[in-house]
């Protein structure tokens, strides 16, 4: 087992590995911006180094940096968390090269799920649908017309090496096939580096559907339930709850036992999640996240498992400790993402923090490193905190989350707790009839009024 990790993030994912490197008596190391200097992540760990100004091109995504940090503290391994450089196959290969262990899959599958196209024909090749597409970037714009023509319309044309909804365009018809084609790329372009464009058929209310997964370099691999993240705005997950409201435990099982299929015949190793479109029964491969979820509190929740646990555990070359029919669900979670945004224009809302409460009480988890007196960067993600809650059932689910919500006090900034009160009060939410596109609409009903 590792001795010393170097946890290559921030906020509250750099303090829930932190926590779990504790209890099983590895020691820390916390590298930091100078911005994040007084941050609740750097004054816990065994050790911190600084390794860069604000800008996290110059901090938290400089290589090199992160590498010396590890080298002169004696690390033996990096976890890198979620965001930044987790899905960087370069850096990953870079880690191993300075004889470390990268906490996370091999390279050759980050690299392969990180390229939207190669990853939808691996998944494809390995038995996982897929939806109505292109068999890999569109070359003109002429091809983008017949591809469409032979999907059928609408279309989505998306960024090979995108995400986050950027070089993402919806088209109705040829001639906005024809313009799409065009703005996608030079969206891609310009965010990614990467003009590459594909195409999928556009699906008019799906929801977003994913599936956990955990594997050993052993071949043993099991899937830890579905979670439901629909509740989206701009391509931006808000919610999460499991199990999905949408479907019952024998769907999720035939999804889930697919995907351990595929997984297993591809050789993956450590934690990952496949994401899906569903809708009309059909599940449809969108992409896969080769790394911890924001979201993995909420699996968490109902397994009882620790997923950073046996992240370390499996990089260290540790078989699994459980099988499939180990794995038990209990319950519902669900989990509010607290930005530092405006609940309704979702304007960063970057400052100090002059009051802090934190929620308590039975089945109630907080991750996060905020405090009284923090000020919060301009320079990073808005996501402050995370709030999960547990319940029996689906309805004491949610009213444990309003409760919670009710008692989260964050002053001096703003924050979406109040989107997240409104949202668990309206009644097609209530019976969880919402897609991957009600969030939207219903804050765009909130500011028409």
């Amino acid at each position: 087992m590792f001795e010393k990790i170097l946890i290559a993030n921030r906020g509250e994912i750099a303090l829930r590995v932190q926590r779990a490197c504790r209890e099983m008596g590895i020691k820390t190391v916390a590298v930091h911006s100078t911005a994040d200097s007084e941050a609740m992540h750097v004054r816990l760990a065994d050790e911190a180094v600084c390794i860069g100004p604000p800008a996290a091109r110059d901090s938290y995504l400089n290589k090199a940096a992160i590498i010396s940090a590890a080298t002169i503290t004696g690390a033996d391994a990096i976890h890198p968390g979620y965001g930044f450089l987790s899905e960087n196959a370069a850096f990953a290969e870079m880690v191993a090269e300075h004889h470390l262990t990268f906490i996370g899959p091999d390279p050759k599958h980050i690299r392969n799920m990180g390229d939207k196209v190669v990853a939808k024909q691996t998944a494809k090749e390995a038995g996982i649908p897929v939806v109505p597409g292109s068999e890999g970037a569109i070359p003109d714009e002429n091809a983008a017309v017949e591809i469409a023509d032979s999907i059928g319309y609408p279309v989505l044309i998306k960024a090979s090496a995108g995400g986050g909804g950027r070089g993402m365009k919806v088209a109705q018809s040829r001639d906005d096939v024809r313009e799409a084609f065009t703005t996608a790329g030079t969206e891609a372009k310009a965010a990614f580096g990467n003009g590459e464009v594909y195409m999928e058929k556009y699906l008019g209310h799906p929801r977003h559907i994913e599936i956990q997964v955990l594997g050993d370099k052993h071949g043993n691999v099991v899937h830890l339930g579905e979670r439901d993240c629909s509740l989206q705005r701009k391509h931006q997950k808000i919610f999460e709850e499991t199990p999905s409201p949408a479907l019952n435990r024998a769907q999720a099982n035939e999804i889930g036992d697919v995907v351990v299929t595929a997984m297993k015949k591809i050789g993956y190793d450590n934690a990952g999640t496949v994401e899906f479109l569903y809708e009309d029964g059909k599940f449809y491969f969108i992409e896969m996240n080769t790394r911890l979820q924001v979201e993995h509190p909420v699996t968490e929740m109902v397994t009882g498992l620790d997923l950073v646990r046996e992240q370390i555990r499996v990089a260290a070359g540790l078989e699994l400790e459980f099988k499939q029919e180990d794995v038990k669900f209990e319950g519902y979670a669900m989990e509010c993402r607290i930005n530092a945004e405006n609940s309704y224009t979702f304007a960063p809302s970057p400052g100090k923090i002059l009051g802090y409460h934190a929620p308590g009480g039975r089945r109630v988890r907080v991750d996060s490193g905020m405090f009284a007196g923090f000020k919060i960067p301009p320079h990073y993600d808005s996501l402050i905190a995370k709030l999960i809650v547990q319940g029996s059932t689906r309805e004491e689910c949610l009213m444990r989350m309003r409760r919670a919500l009710h008692e989260y006090v964050i002053d001096g900034i703003d924050t979406t707790i109040p989107l997240h009160q409104a949202v668990l009060n309206e009644p097609t939410f209530v019976d969880g009839n919402y897609d991957i596109r009600w969030l939207e609409n219903f804050v765009a009903s909130r500011n028409a009024k």
